[in-house]
């Protein structure tokens, strides 16, 4: 049976970085034997920002970030810059990647800034067949403790040593993520999952974090029954025993919620994610805000995806209506979507993004803390909607024994 991948969002994100014509391209080349990178001796021919999965035993997958160089001139070196400091906020390891020879202001600016970030990063000195790095400078890297390697494409030394490199950080600094659901239903339980297949369902699929309920209850040896809304009460009914969870798409709380009897805890696909991303606690109370929104304040919806939108659209439509008639006022709502984000927060009372399935947990994350440092409240879709619906106690419920509140 051939082997399915990670999504991008569930794969360990390496950014590689450094200045023009180090050898950032040549690298990448080099570590997934395979020509991703057009390479040139002409400085800024990388532009954007090229993402290259791939897997790296025993890791597993990873997607490698070749990135311009952070010393690129003019308007368009600005943007590209830009972009370049943007793919921080997804990286959770980094290759700073210098000239053998060459050890400037800019190099020791990119190392601060990767631990201001907390980032572990392999320094990488390439070029290696023209030039070593100075004694001096090997030895202020390990005072510091810094991993390093030196390189050189033109031969391949250094590439194994380089790839050992990464997997021992990667290993060393590998967290695993809260789970979804499987610390809620023990093996030989069974949980309901509830997926309404409406104008956003995808055509011929089911969303990741359904794809993950599920795997991850089948990993956990228990029972799954995936139903739609309106054949939940005959699921239901044909139980022996009574589901110990039940999962419901959050536009669908208010009609699952009449129909689950309240001694079964019952709780949203997009819930789930805010506590398998991260700082559950955080985005809880950044729900409770709505009930501080006032007429003209202003609210930023995020989406992770990049989906075109439809006519009763979540983000644009739905959320926003359930909110106006919480707060009986009219709230001004903007939506940014895919890797957009703004860097001033000032202006809004709220943030409120979606379950983020398509990011990596690290960018997640990024949005939140930079939330939270700007002093702006930042919830997500389903606490949100629960909220809104009056749900929300019952929604939370499930977790109240639950030891993982990440």
């Amino acid at each position: 049976m051939k082997k399915q991948s990670a999504t991008r969002g569930f794969r360990l994100h390496i950014g590689i970085y450094g200045r023009r014509n180090v050898g950032k391209s040549s690298l990448i080349n080099a570590l997934t034997r395979q020509d991703v990178a057009i390479i040139s001796d002409t400085p800024g021919t990388t532009t954007d920002p090229v993402s290259k999965p791939m897997e790296l035993q025993p890791i597993g997958p990873v997607v490698l970030i070749d990135t311009a160089g952070i010393d690129d001139t003019g308007d368009l070196g600005t943007l590209r810059m830009k972009r370049t400091w943007n793919m921080l906020d997804r990286c959770e390891m980094v290759l700073l990647v210098a000239e053998a020879g060459v050890w400037s202001d800019q190099e020791i600016a990119l190392l601060s800034d990767f631990k201001k970030r907390n980032l572990p990063v392999v320094v990488v000195f390439n070029q290696a067949d023209k030039r070593l790095p100075s004694r001096d400078l090997i030895e202020s890297m390990e005072k510091e403790n810094i991993a390093y390697v030196t390189t050189s494409v033109v031969d391949k030394s250094g590439i194994d040593e380089l790839r050992n490199a990464i997997i021992k950080i990667a290993m060393d600094r590998k967290v695993e993520q809260p789970p979804l659901l499987k610390d809620l239903v023990s093996p030989g339980q069974t949980a309901v999952l509830v997926i309404p297949i409406d104008k956003e369902a995808p055509v011929g699929r089911i969303i990741l974090p359904q794809v993950n309920a599920i795997r991850e209850l089948l990993d956990g040896d228990a029972c799954c029954v995936v139903v739609k809304e309106n054949q939940l009460q005959s699921a239901l009914d044909n139980m022996v025993n009574k589901p110990a969870l039940v999962v419901t798409d959050s536009q669908a709380f208010s009609e699952v919620g009449k129909i689950v009897p309240g001694d079964i805890p019952m709780t949203g696909f997009s819930i789930l994610m805010a506590r398998h991303r991260g700082q559950f606690g955080v985005q809880v109370a950044g729900a409770k805000e709505i009930a501080n929104l006032r007429d003209g304040d202003k609210v930023l919806i995020a989406e992770s995806c990049t989906h075109h939108p439809v006519q009763d659209d979540i983000g644009r439509v739905k959320i926003p209506a359930w909110i106006n008639n919480y707060v009986g006022g009219k709230i001004d709502f903007e939506v940014v979507q895919g890797h957009d984000f703004p860097a001033d927060l000032s202006q809004y009372k709220l943030v409120i993004h979606c379950g983020g399935c398509t990011m990596n947990r690290q960018e997640i994350q990024s949005r939140l803390g930079h939330s939270t440092r700007a002093g702006v409240s930042v919830t997500n879709y389903g606490l949100a909607i629960a909220f809104c619906l009056g749900i929300f106690d019952r929604a939370l419920a499930p977790f109240e024994k639950s030891e993982v509140i990440a």
